[in-house]
Parts: structure tokens; sequence; C-alpha cells
């Protein structure tokens, strides 16, 4: 198990009243629990936000930042899996973190780190900068794929349309 779920699945512990070897340890890891502020979700030393609001791309990230984080950064399978389980509904739409308005098909992270090509989730014949959008289509939202379970839902789309956001910072710690 990832350690840092571990520490999280212990912090969701309360003590117990009777004086044991394991009260020492849990004080230990109290002292380190991961906390998000009310509203964010914990998982994997992390803390998501998923917004209710549909804004632009760049509207949906100046939130984010002042949030205290950004739009997600997708670092693994596990997490990519942890985000899509979120969506339900066809028409649950999220921006990530991802562009390539700098350069056309140089896709970086918001922290301008590039994507890591082994940990892309493009659907079908994603990205595909359609020439419908005479500006481009330079952001990338996730979503759910219709008839499809697989984690396959990035796609590239105009930055300036309206949908809803994941935003990502770290974890707090701290006594619980």
């Amino acid at each position: 198990m990832n350690p840092l779920l571990l520490i999280e699945k212990l912090c969701e512990t309360k003590p117990v009243t009777t004086v044991s070897s394991y009260g020492f340890l849990f004080s230990l890891l109290c002292d380190t629990c991961p906390k998000c502020e009310e509203g964010w979700e914990l998982h994997g030393g992390k803390c998501y936000y998923f917004s209710t609001r549909d804004s632009s791309w760049y509207q949906s990230r100046d939130d984010c930042r002042r949030g205290g984080g950004d739009l997600v950064k997708i670092d693994s399978r596990e997490e990519q899996l942890r985000l899509r389980q979120k969506m339900n509904f066809v028409d649950d739409h999220f921006w990530i973190g991802l562009t390539d308005s700098k350069e056309e098909g140089k896709w970086l992270w918001v922290d301008d780190s590039p994507l890591n090509t082994s940990l892309a989730f493009w659907s079908g014949t994603q990205p595909d900068n359609h020439p419908y959008v005479p500006e481009g289509e330079d952001c990338v939202m996730m979503g759910m794929k219709r008839g499809a379970d697989d984690l396959k839902c990035w796609v590239d789309v105009f930055c300036k349309i309206s949908l809803k956001s994941i935003c990502e910072k770290s974890a707090e710690t701290g006594r619980v």
C-alpha cells in the first residue's frame, strides 16, 4: 500500500483511550497527519477541489491559485483513475492543468513540466486541434467518454469555453 495512503487511513482513526504501544505511534503520526481545508478532498498527500462553477480555463486557473493551488497535474495512472471516478455523468467535464498555448503541440503542465507521454490519457484521436476552431484548441479537459470505461478521457478544446475544474495543492500537516 502507498505509504501516504496508509498514513491517511491511520490519521482517520480516532485514538483509543486505553494506553498501548500503538498510542505512542498514533501520537507521532498525528503530528504529521495530512489534512485539507473544508471543501477540499484529501488523497495521496494532495488536496483536490472540484469546482461547481463553470468558467474558462484561464479563469479556472486563477480561481485555483486564489485557493492556494493550481489546476491539477496528473502524475500517475492511480491519480487519473481517482479523478475519473468522480465523473459520473456524460456531461461531467473538468479543466485540468495541461496546455499547449505556448507552442502548438508541446503539451506542458501548469508548472511548466512537459507531459510524460507514457502518462497521457488522450481520448481517441486527441489531441486534434480541430480546424473548426480558428483560435485553436490549446487547453485540456477530462470527462466521461461515452460507451467506454477506460481512463482515456482527455480532449483538447478551446480555452474560453466554460467548464468546471479540478484544483490541486499539497496537503497541510499537523495535529488532527
